[in-house]
């Protein structure tokens, strides 16, 4: 692959042309906004002149409303010798594409499961899709050629090739995805007109369960409105669950023993349900989940004490395999919650407490 199109220079059309161009790919960038596609190519993503023929792959870079319409645009062109997309949502944008009689000989569905909770070009990366499942929904007639093509194009953006048929894609991503995004949506709404004093007693729990509620509300519009059955059924279930667990908590507020047993069994299976579910959840580099343990040590909120501790923990020989930092609300402090294997717990908290860090129990 030499030469690609890319057409839409949101947050992923510019993030993969990004990737490419530092693969030293010739990329052509388009937008119906022209000074998005401008902002991309500024940012080196690639050129917006018009290639003088044909280029090897054109991503169709839009919303999943779009896709039919823009690949149409794309072929009556003839833009490229194959054509992909990187929407959200496949089953709705083949039916389209199917219904208007467009070339899917030389077509392959795709869509990139990375994204960041900003949108346009300017939140673009090159890394974005590093080490990130990347479907593919080829069609029974997509040719060897254009499956090829889309598998580079993966390779050449550090993504994980996974092959699934369209509706299956659009099933797994309303579980995994979709309906994650308005749920973490409706518990920070809580939050709205909470008092003041509540809110500055958030923890790291409630940062996690709705950092994605930061999200754009058009984009994922468009992402929900093409796949909102789905998103629908996994809510009817979810909002079942609710209702039990509701009545179980109802129980336990009860006089009568009996019901007070019953609601302590009803938040004990959900609870547990939930511990085999995440259970499940990929660990690193896709493994099966690992416990970690923690090592917990308190710094200042000063420039380069994150780089020294993270020094201090590669000098005991600790390999880190995860990080989080949970924030004073009162203090200019934060506390850095070191996830590392439980063989290496003491070694490391006994090293740092060596080195005059602030480790806490």
């Amino acid at each position: 692959m030499r030469t690609v199109a890319v057409v839409g220079t949101g947050l992923i059309g510019t993030s993969a042309a990004l990737a490419l161009s530092a693969r030293g790919i010739t990329v052509h960038l388009e937008d119906a906004d022209a000074d998005a596609a401008r902002t991309a190519a500024s940012l080196g993503a690639g050129t917006v002149e018009e290639p003088a023929g044909p280029v090897d792959l054109a991503v169709v870079a839009v919303p999943p409303a779009l896709v039919g319409k823009v690949l149409a645009d794309c072929q009556r062109r003839g833009l490229a010798r194959s054509y992909t997309d990187v929407a959200s949502v496949k089953s709705g944008p083949r039916a389209e594409v199917a219904a208007l009689g467009l070339d899917t000989t030389h077509y392959i569905g795709g869509h990139p499961m990375a994204g960041r909770e900003r949108s346009g070009p300017l939140a673009a990366r090159a890394d974005l899709f590093e080490g990130r499942p990347w479907v593919l929904t080829p069609t029974p007639d997509t040719d060897t050629e254009t499956l090829n093509a889309a598998l580079e194009l993966v390779a050449l953006c550090g993504a994980m090739p996974v092959v699934m048929d369209a509706a299956a894609h659009d099933r797994a991503v309303a579980l995994v995805s979709h309906a994650p995004q308005l749920l973490s949506s409706l518990v920070a709404a809580r939050l709205e007109h909470a008092d003041d004093t509540a809110v500055r007693l958030a923890g790291q729990g409630v940062r996690d369960v709705t950092r994605i509620a930061a999200s754009d509300p058009r984009m994922w519009l468009d992402i929900l409105a093409a796949n909102a059955g789905m998103v629908a059924d996994i809510l009817d279930e979810v909002a079942s669950d609710l209702q039990d667990t509701v009545a179980a908590l109802r129980a336990l507020e009860a006089g009568d023993e009996a019901m007070r047993q019953g609601g302590s069994a009803g938040i004990e299976a959900v609870m547990r349900r939930g511990n085999l579910g995440h259970a499940r959840i990929p660990g690193k580099h896709g493994a099966p989940p690992t416990r970690y343990e923690t090592v917990v040590v308190a710094i200042g909120d000063q420039p380069g004490e994150l780089g020294r501790l993270f020094r201090e923990v590669a000098r005991a020989g600790v390999n880190i395999e995860d990080v989080a930092i949970d924030h004073s609300a009162g203090r200019q402090v934060g506390l850095v919650q070191l996830s590392v294997n439980p063989g290496s717990v003491h070694q490391l908290a006994r090293a740092l407490a060596e080195r005059g860090w602030d480790v806490r129990d």
